[in-house]
């Protein structure tokens, strides 16, 4: 019994070294644009059934609750906190934030799309709209040689100005990818996720409709970390570690007594 004692207080041991990792994480990236924390949810390891609930304990009655012996926990998965991120402005024509649901779409190098909320776009060499890394925004937007300014409307619709000219024209129009359930994307690093079976397909198209935020030109989103909530919370998860440490010197102490006296 004190054996399965020990296995259960290491199985604790392990979820909470594996939340606070996900603490640190959150913490190192609370000044990255558009990061969603992550949250770590437990789940209880089987149960083992020592007597079932109803089960008979005489001729004439039966148990009512049962004996069963749990056999630890585990984490069952870790979700982004889908909550949106103060706006930090920036007066620079091509930082962007989606106010609202939504991502912006990048092409990867290995040919999938990238969907990302850091709108710290940049323009190539030859004028194309691309991310810090190089990758190309989705639709491609190409920006004339000479444009004396570019206005990005709140449904992603990009404007220019070309020097000599009164009139502004469209050039294109920046999408916005929306997910049923955005918190199955799988997170890639490089501020980027892709799609995967449990976020469900993309709904595509210009901001501000069918549920889509709308783009605000000149901001960036600052990332959603509360730094005293995580302070509160790697407390909380280094309380809990002692306590399966102390569980384990107190059960190891239990079997030294046996050995030594029994």
């Amino acid at each position: 019994m004190t054996n399965a004692a020990l296995h259960v207080a290491r199985t604790g041991l392990d979820a909470q070294n594996m939340r606070m990792q996900v603490i640190a994480n959150n913490l190192a990236n609370v000044n990255t644009t558009g990061f969603k924390r992550d949250r770590a949810s437990f789940e209880t390891l089987a149960y083992q059934a020592m007597t079932a609930p109803g089960a008979a304990s005489s001729e004439s009655t039966r148990f009512a609750t049962g004996t069963n012996l749990g056999s630890g926990v585990q984490i069952n998965g870790t979700a982004k906190v889908d909550t949106q991120g103060s706006l930090q402005t920036t007066d620079n024509a091509l930082d962007l934030a989606v106010e609202g649901s939504g991502f912006f779409q990048v092409q990867m190098p290995d040919g999938r799309i990238g969907y990302t909320r850091d709108g710290s776009f940049h323009m190539s060499s030859d004028g194309t709209v691309v991310n810090s890394d190089g990758y190309q925004l989705l639709p491609q937007i190409q920006i004339p040689d000479g444009a004396a300014n570019i206005t990005i409307a709140a449904n992603g619709a990009v404007s220019v100005t070309l020097q000599g000219q009164t009139e502004a024209s469209q050039v294109g129009t920046i999408e916005i990818a929306r997910f049923t359930n955005p918190a199955g994307l799988q997170a890639e690093g490089n501020n980027l996720l892709t799609e995967t079976s449990a976020s469900g397909q993309p709904q595509v198209g210009p901001g501000a409709i069918d549920g889509r935020g709308s783009v605000r030109q000149g901001a960036l989103e600052s990332s959603n970390v509360n730094i005293v909530q995580e302070l509160v919370d790697m407390i909380e998860t280094q309380r809990a570690y002692e306590v399966n440490s102390k569980m384990i010197q107190s059960t190891d102490q239990m079997l030294q007594y046996v050995n030594q006296n029994v």
